[in-house]
């Protein structure tokens, strides 16, 4: 009966830590929008938005917003015209995207692993909204870290927007013979998930039942574990909580990733979602950059048993 509440925890771990995170949050250093315009028939410029900020909600309903006051052009009179003429920022400050995402599709995706998704996304701009069919290409950086982009150019029609007399004006006013009415897009997207949605707790484990009863879901043999950690000890503590080269290790079977607040992991580490229980320890320990790309841990075990057994001896040091 204990194994079997245990094994219970541990699924509920596994579905609120990793797979069912329940929104994601824009990381707007590494998100990026730009978009591209032609004049003189024969000159093509790069253009992007410096401020864009999003979510992605439990239901997978996507909110982008993007500052228009933060566009660049590289030229400081063009910023001003396009502000004032084309993106009439004063009335319309943000330009808004939003899509629906078919999350149990990104939930699938382990770390490393790759898709394309047809969406039709809803742009709002300047007062008037257009919808806009995209291809994106969605990769699982981690657990916690999701890459979004536009897997083929977007073009955008000025006249969907009513942008037509804007860009006329900052032809005009550049004296030039032709400004394109159509722009390429491209995006960058990179979302992390939310803390506290993804259950980056230890506190898996239900009020009333001890941390030596979910470790009795283990099945490895634990003295034999003990030695097989001898190979681990230069590296990580599990009878004190010192760290050393890795984190140290007491209470780690029911503990979220990257939790140990005086200890600098990776970014890979301090952003994802996993929790570890036996499953993912396994799964971890047996290819660790391959588990989870980006991780300083280096160090493979080849044997099931192994695994198994050290899994069992770090669970015994929970108790």
């Amino acid at each position: 009966m204990v194994k079997a509440i245990a094994s219970a925890v541990f699924a509920l771990a596994v579905l609120t830590g990793t797979a069912q995170a329940e929104s994601w949050s824009l990381s707007s250093g590494g998100s990026k929008v730009s978009f591209g315009s032609i004049k003189k028939g024969t000159v093509g410029e790069v253009h992007h938005f410096g401020e864009v900020s999003g979510q992605v909600a439990a239901d997978g309903a996507v909110k982008i917003e993007i500052d228009v006051a933060s566009v660049e052009t590289w030229i400081d009179i063009r910023n001003e015209r396009m502000l004032k003429w084309v993106f009439d920022s004063v009335n319309f400050p943000k330009a808004v995207i939003t899509t629906q995402l078919d999350m149990s599709k990104l939930q699938a995706l382990k770390p490393g692993e790759t898709l394309s998704m047809d969406v039709t996304a809803t742009l709002a701009l300047a007062g008037h909204s257009s919808d806009i069919d995209a291809s994106l290409f969605v990769a699982r950086l981690s657990d916690g870290k999701v890459l979004v982009t536009s897997d083929e150019l977007l073009m955008l029609d000025t006249a969907d927007f009513n942008l037509t007399e804007g860009v006329e004006k900052l032809r005009q006013a550049a004296e030039l013979s032709s400004i394109a009415q159509a722009a390429p897009i491209s995006i960058r997207l990179v979302f992390t998930a939310d803390e506290k949605s993804a259950g980056l707790s230890p506190a898996v484990v239900p009020a009333g039942l001890k941390v030596s009863a979910v470790a009795a879901a283990v099945t490895g043999d634990a003295a034999a574990g003990a030695k097989a950690f001898r190979r681990c000890a230069a590296c990580h503590e599990v009878k004190s909580e010192k760290n050393k080269v890795g984190p140290h290790l007491v209470g780690v079977v029911g503990r979220a990733a990257g939790s140990i607040k005086d200890y600098r992991y990776s970014e890979a580490m301090s952003s994802t979602a996993i929790v570890w229980t036996p499953e993912t320890l396994g799964e971890f320990l047996k290819d660790p950059k391959k588990y989870l790309p980006g991780t300083k841990m280096v160090a493979k075990l080849k044997k099931q048993k192994d695994i198994d057994n050290i899994i069992a001896y770090l669970a015994e040091g929970a108790e």
